[in-house]
C-alpha cells in the first residue's frame, strides 16, 4: 500500500498467471501453453523482420495483420482489430464497449481477468452461475444487462456452446454488445466468426497463444461490425498507437497464413486429450467434457490441493484454483504425449 496510490489502484485485485518456473525436467501443464512449435513459416518471417529496419516505427494500422485476418476470415480490414495479446484487446473492450447504465453479464466461473477489469474500468457487473454440470445456460442470461461476455469454450471448464446457442443470446440482445472471447476455439469448437454478417452486435475476440504457439509474441485480435472495431480503435489510438512492432506483424500475417500447420497440431493435441481423459477417468477422475487444448478434473476421494502439490514434488505443473465451487479441481493442459504420459504415470503413484 501507498499514499501515493489512487482509490482505483487501492480496490484492485490484479490477476495471478499460473507459475512460471525454471526446474530441471519440468513437466509444464499449468498455463495452456501449446505443446508443440510455431509455423517454421511465422519463425523465418520473424527473423527476416529483424533487421534494420526496426529502428523505424511499425505501421500503427497494422495493416498487413488485418488484411491476413480478413483473408482469414472472410472479412474487410473494417472489421478487424489487432492488439498486443487478447488480453490487451479483452481491456480495450471492456473501457470501450462493455461499461453501460445497466450490469454486464458474465459468468460467475470464467477467466478471472474479466473481474479484474470491471474493478478496473467501474463496470457494474452480474455473475451469472454456471448450472450443475458447470455449464453456460443461456436461458439464465434473459435478463434486462448492459452487455455481455463469454469465453467459449470457457475456461476454465473447456466446455463449449455449440453455435445455435449462441446465435439465439444475440437475437435476444440486439441492443447489446455480445462478447464472444474464443482462444481455445480451435481446439473442436465452432467459431462466432460466422455469424459476424447477421449480428452487429457480434464481437468474437481470439488470440494467437494457443492454437498458433505464439503466447511469446503476444498477438490478439477482434472482428465484429465496423462500428464497434471503431470504438476500439479509438480507445487504442488514446492509449498505444504502435501495439505490434514489425516483428509481430510479420510473424502474425505468417502464422495466419500457415492454416496446414495450425491444424496439425490442434489436431495432435485434440487426440491426445481424448487418451488423457479416457486415462483420468479409468483412475476414477471426474473430467468435464473440454473443447480446450486442457481438461478440467476433480477426483471424489482425493483433494485437489493436495494433488497439485503432489504433482509437484514430481516436477509436474498443474493449475489449482481455490475459488469457490471449483476448488477440488484440477486444469491440466494437454501436453506432448510423452508429457501426458508421464502425469498418467505420477497420479497413479500418487492414488495407489
Amino acid at each position: 500500500m501507498s499514499k501515493f496510490w489512487s482509490k482505483v489502484v487501492h480496490g484492485l485485485t490484479p490477476y495471478t498467471p499460473g507459475e512460471q518456473v525454471q526446474m530441471p525436467g519440468l513437466v509444464k501443464l499449468n498455463t495452456n501453453e501449446n505443446p508443440y512449435g510455431p509455423s517454421p513459416r511465422a519463425l523465418a518471417a520473424m527473423k527476416e523482420a529483424a533487421g534494420d529496419g526496426l529502428r523505424k516505427y511499425s505501421d500503427p494500422s497494422n495493416a498487413v495483420v488485418k488484411d491476413a485476418l480478413a483473408r482469414r476470415f472472410g472479412l474487410t480490414r473494417e472489421q478487424v482489430f489487432v492488439g498486443n495479446s487478447s488480453d490487451e484487446v479483452l481491456a480495450h473492450t471492456f473501457h470501450a464497449l462493455l461499461k453501460h447504465d445497466l450490469p454486464l453479464l458474465t459468468p460467475d466461473i470464467s477467466y478471472s481477468f474479466y473481474p479484474t477489469y470491471c474493478s478496473l474500468y467501474g463496470i457494474e457487473a452480474f455473475y451469472v452461475p454456471l448450472n450443475e454440470r458447470f455449464e453456460i445456460d443461456v436461458e439464465d442470461y434473459q435478463q434486462p444487462c448492459g452487455a455481455i461476455i463469454l469465453a467459449n469454450p470457457n475456461a476454465p471448464t473447456g466446455i463449449a456452446l455449440p453455435l445455435a446457442q449462441i446465435e439465439a443470446l444475440l437475437a435476444a440482445h440486439p441492443e447489446q454488445v455480445v462478447v464472444i472471447d474464443e482462444a481455445y476455439v480451435d481446439f473442436g469448437a465452432q467459431s462466432s466468426a460466422a455469424l459476424l454478417g447477421r449480428f452487429d452486435n457480434l464481437l468474437v475476440i481470439q488470440t494467437l497463444s494457443k492454437s498458433r504457439s505464439l503466447a511469446g509474441l503476444r498477438v490478439g485480435f477482434a472482428l465484429g461490425h465496423p462500428d464497434l472495431i471503431a470504438g476500439l480503435e479509438r480507445v487504442k489510438n488514446s492509449f498505444n498507437c504502435y501495439p505490434l512492432g514489425q516483428v509481430q506483424q510479420a510473424g502474425a500475417v505468417a502464422a495466419l497464413d500457415d492454416v496446414a500447420h495450425m491444424e496439425q497440431t490442434s489436431n495432435a493435441i485434440i487426440a491426445s486429450r481424448a487418451w488423457l481423459t479416457a486415462q483420468m477417468q479409468a483412475l476414477g477422475f471426474e473430467v468435464l467434457p473440454s473443447q480446450a487444448n486442457f481438461i478440467f478434473t476433480r477426483h471424489p476421494q482425493h483433494d485437489g490441493a493436495q494433488l497439485a502439490a503432489a504433482l509437484r514434488e514430481r516436477a509436474i505443473l498443474v493449475r489449482h484454483f481455490k475459488a469457490a465451487r471449483i476448488d477440488q479441481f484440477l486444469r491440466i493442459t494437454i501436453g506432448t504425449d510423452e508429457e501426458c504420459g508421464k502425469l498418467v504415470d505420477a497420479l497413479k503413484g500418487i492414488l495407489s
